[in-house]
């Protein structure tokens, strides 16, 4: 059975239709612009009570003094420094080689331990050179007889050729060989100090003083010259060298300090800051480095303490002159914008200015002003938070600790929340201790060193 589709609305349904939509788009539109309207007013609302919110009883008032500290620049001698990065260097190292093949029979040193130039560190067996010193011995001891023998015939040879019983020409030949003999037992001579000197190498001495480090052979190895780690490797850690590096565009200043006198050169711990060893500037390189842009430099220590060693890493400062009389501030007064550095000087009516200041050299504690101030001045160095120019400020001291003053002021209406931070309920009073007071805050706490703010 084939679907049939029914027939098309006559025109008189669609005439009834056509009122329906209409109502329904209505209906529609007046719902859309319902929820506009709805929408508008509650952002209107966000926006007024944000503009119109009353002052909240823990906000900062404004127009107060600023609590800050402040110090006074002073006068005096302050050295300049040059900073570098170095490795500390024994002042020598000597790896302990034989100098003799042979048995290692003993060795006389402990590992770390201190030995003086000299001292007998270990020995080979000394049985084969012994024997070759006595063979020379007897050599030379068999050639002085043959000399002495040489010598009476050349005295017997003389005398006959003096009355013509013998010929002169058998004397020039005894003399020849006595002259020969004597070459010899020279020679004998020489084979018995080289024996001898084979001998004394059996004992391995110390070639300097200093420390000795771990030990590569062990006894009973047989050890020649040719061995590459050698027997210990000593090094001199009293005194101690470091070797340290400089910028190129430092080099002209420490050659003419230099030049003058020696400089003092000093050694960091591993804080960073305490000297832990004072020595002097030995030398400096005779070239720059040109893939760094660095000149190495050379200073030695005397190492008493035993506080370097060689391999370390240390933070080096080499003394290079000293300002006289330089005016000196803390390093937290000096501040830095736009324009360069300035610092806030307070002055009349403990109003504060922003003076422009030059920094000719400036470290972790403090600053050497070159320009801008002067030891009249009083200059802020905490509490820069709120400070503008022409701010008011209440000086403290800092023999207490810092108020929360110093901490930035909340905007009006930003107080914080809490159960006495002056929140509204749903019914839009005022909650809190607080609810009863006027607008007016509060008078703010003391400052720092005990001073009530004004």
């Amino acid at each position: 059975m084939l679907f049939k589709p029914q027939a098309d609305h006559s025109p008189e349904q669609a005439e009834d239709a056509a009122p329906q939509v209409a109502g329904r788009r209505k209906r529609g539109g007046i719902v859309s612009t319902t929820l506009v309207l709805i929408i508008l007013a509650g952002l209107g609302y966000v926006v007024w009570t944000s503009f119109n919110r009353p002052p909240s009883q823990n906000a900062m008032p404004r127009n107060l003094p600023v609590p800050v500290l402040a110090a006074t620049p002073q006068t005096k001698d302050v050295p300049v420094y040059l900073e570098g990065v170095g490795t500390i260097r024994a002042l020598n190292t000597v790896t302990v080689r034989a100098q003799v093949e042979g048995k290692l029979i003993s060795v006389k040193f402990k590992e770390g331990q201190d030995v003086e130039r000299g001292d007998v560190l270990a020995e080979i067996d000394p049985a084969i050179y012994r024997a070759q010193l006595d063979q020379a011995l007897a050599k030379k001891a068999q050639d002085e007889a043959t000399l002495a023998n040489a010598k009476l015939d050349l005295v017997r040879y003389q005398q006959l050729a003096l009355t013509n019983a013998g010929s002169r020409q058998q004397a020039d030949t005894q003399r020849a060989m006595v002259a020969q003999l004597e070459a010899l037992v020279r020679s004998d001579q020489a084979a018995i100090d080289n024996a001898q000197t084979m001998l004394d190498y059996t004992k391995i001495v110390a070639p300097i003083s200093g420390r000795t480090g771990l030990r590569l052979v062990d006894q009973g190895n047989i050890i020649k010259p040719g061995d590459t780690n050698g027997l210990v490797i000593i090094t001199q850690v009293k005194p101690i060298a470091a070797q340290f590096s400089l910028p190129q565009q430092q080099l002209p200043l420490v050659n003419a300090a230099f030049e003058k006198a020696p400089l003092q050169v000093d050694v960091f711990g591993n804080d960073g800051r305490t000297v832990v060893e004072t020595g002097t500037l030995e030398g400096i390189d005779n070239q720059v480095d040109q893939t760094t842009g660095t000149v190495r430099l050379k200073a030695q220590f005397p190492n008493a303490r035993l506080s370097l060693w060689p391999g370390q890493f240390v933070n080096v400062r080499v003394k290079v002159d000293t300002l006289s009389q330089a005016i000196v501030v803390p390093t937290s007064s000096v501040q830095r914008g736009p324009a360069g550095t300035y610092a806030f000087v307070i002055g009349p009516g403990d109003a504060v200015t922003a003076k422009p200041i030059t920094v000719v050299q400036q470290t972790d504690t403090e600053a050497v002003i070159g320009s801008g101030l002067s030891t009249s001045d009083r200059v802020v160095t905490t509490g820069f938070a709120n400070l503008a120019e022409g701010s008011q400020v209440v000086v403290g001291t800092d023999d207490a600790a810092p108020t929360p003053d110093l901490a930035p002021r909340l905007r009006k209406g930003q107080g914080p929340k809490g159960p006495s931070g002056g929140q509204k309920g749903p019914s839009g009073a005022q909650k809190g201790p607080g609810a009863n007071q006027g607008a007016q805050s509060p008078p703010a706490p003391p400052v720092a060193g005990g001073a009530p703010s004004k």
